[in-house]
C-alpha cells in the first residue's frame, strides 16, 4: 500500500446552533455556506479535482461516537478496505462497518484520545 491519508477531507463540530454558525461564517467570513456547510473545491498534485467539507454538526448528533468529542476530523484515503485491515492488524480500534454511498467509501476509527476519526475514499467524480 503506497498512501493511507491523501488529504483533509473534512472538519466536522458540535454547534449549539449550526444555522446561525453558518450564517455568520458565510456573512463574516464569506464562505458561501448551503445547508451542509461548505464544500471546498482544490486540485491534488495530478490535477484531479477534491473537496474538503467543513460542517457544523448539531450538539446532540450521535455521529461522531463513541467519541465525546465536539469534533470530527475527515480524512481522505485511498483504498479504504486494504486501510482498515492494515489498521486493524496494527492494533487501532476499528468503530463500526465500512459503508459505501454514490459519493464514497467511509470507515471509522478511534485515535489514542478517543477521537473519532472518519476515513474517506471519495469519489470526488459524484460531485461534478
Amino acid at each position: 500500500m503506497k498512501k493511507r491519508v491523501t488529504g483533509l477531507g473534512g472538519f466536522f463540530f458540535k454547534s449549539k446552533n449550526p444555522k446561525a454558525v453558518k450564517e455568520w461564517y458565510d456573512k463574516h467570513l464569506g464562505l458561501g455556506t448551503d445547508e451542509y456547510g461548505k464544500t471546498f473545491w482544490w486540485k491534488d498534485e495530478n490535477g484531479k479535482n477534491c473537496s474538503t467539507q467543513w460542517s457544523p454538526f448539531s450538539e446532540d448528533t450521535d455521529y461522531f461516537k463513541p467519541s465525546d468529542k465536539k469534533f470530527m476530523m475527515n480524512f481522505r484515503v485511498e483504498n479504504l478496505a486494504e486501510l482498515l485491515n492494515i489498521l486493524k492488524e496494527e492494533g487501532v480500534e476499528i468503530v463500526g462497518e465500512m459503508q459505501e454511498f454514490e459519493y464514497g467509501k467511509f470507515g471509522w476509527i478511534l485515535d489514542p484520545e478517543g477521537n473519532k476519526i472518519e476515513l474517506w475514499e471519495p469519489k470526488d467524480e459524484a460531485f461534478q
